[in-house]
């Protein structure tokens, strides 16, 4: 079975304090994760040794850095690189968050340069990919996200885009409250994965973990993650409240 993954996006949230906190609680609760299932808590970057920390003893729960700039190193004050996040034994990055794309202009070009140097240090990249309210009105959701799969992670070749996580993201959905359907949310899956396979094979599409994201919350998690192409969630909001995650970590196939 491919990886099921409840990913916790925190965003700009917690303070140290509240962060190390919420971490506590989650893990107190003491879920027994099976080997295909894997929990990832992105937290901000001053975090991170913090959350590696409470995490190193748990079995297949791991932390992820929330974004890394596309340059090795150099003259880029307030950036923090791929390099720095391997030196402390960070395992995941999330590359692609839409609100990444619509604040600070990130294009597929960048990101594909994100995924490259991520996978050269051996980092996992959560690639994300959606569309805004006007696409998904118009009916074009398809063949939007279609390009930025294309231009950002189709240079890559079999072995590596198996090492890809794909977490898709209805821009409308995200902390709007609105939520796709289990069928909008499975047709996407399903949309995305056609396409990996078409470039890449049926069998290397399969193995592809393609989370959702947009208002997963403990009521709506199991349905969505019931559905045959979606392998987990990229969760936001529901993710800074313990007894929400929680839930959602239990609703994993």
């Amino acid at each position: 079975m491919r990886k099921q993954i409840a990913a916790a996006n925190w965003k700009m949230n917690c303070t140290y304090q509240q962060g190390e906190q919420l971490l506590d609680d989650i893990l107190s609760a003491n879920i027994a994760l099976k080997e295909h299932q894997q929990t990832i808590f992105a937290v901000p970057f001053p975090y991170l040794i913090m959350a590696k920390s409470e995490t190193e003893n748990e079995n297949n729960y791991f932390v992820a850095a929330q974004n890394c700039y596309n340059k090795k190193s150099g003259a880029y004050t307030g950036e923090v690189s791929v390099e720095m996040l391997q030196s402390i034994g960070i395992p995941f990055v999330v590359l692609g968050h839409s609100e990444r794309r619509e604040y600070f202009q990130e294009s597929n070009k960048m990101l594909a340069e994100k995924v490259d140097l991520s996978l050269q240090y051996d980092i996992t990249p959560i690639f994300c990919c959606g569309e805004p309210l006007n696409i998904r009105e118009a009916g074009t959701q398809n063949s939007f996200v279609e390009v930025q799969l294309k231009e950002s992670l189709f240079h890559l070749s079999e072995k590596d885009i198996k090492r890809v996580v794909i977490a898709y993201e209805p821009i409308w959905a995200i902390g709007t409250g609105k939520t796709a359907s289990s069928e909008q949310a499975q047709e996407m899956h399903a949309h995305l994965r056609s396409v990996l396979a078409k470039q890449y094979g049926a069998a290397v599409a399969d193995e592809i973990s393609i989370l959702y994201g947009g208002s997963v919350k403990a009521n709506n998690a199991k349905e969505l993650f019931s559905q045959p192409d979606v392998d987990g969630g990229l969760v936001g909001g529901a993710s800074l409240n313990a007894a929400e995650f929680t839930t959602i970590i239990s609703s994993l196939k």
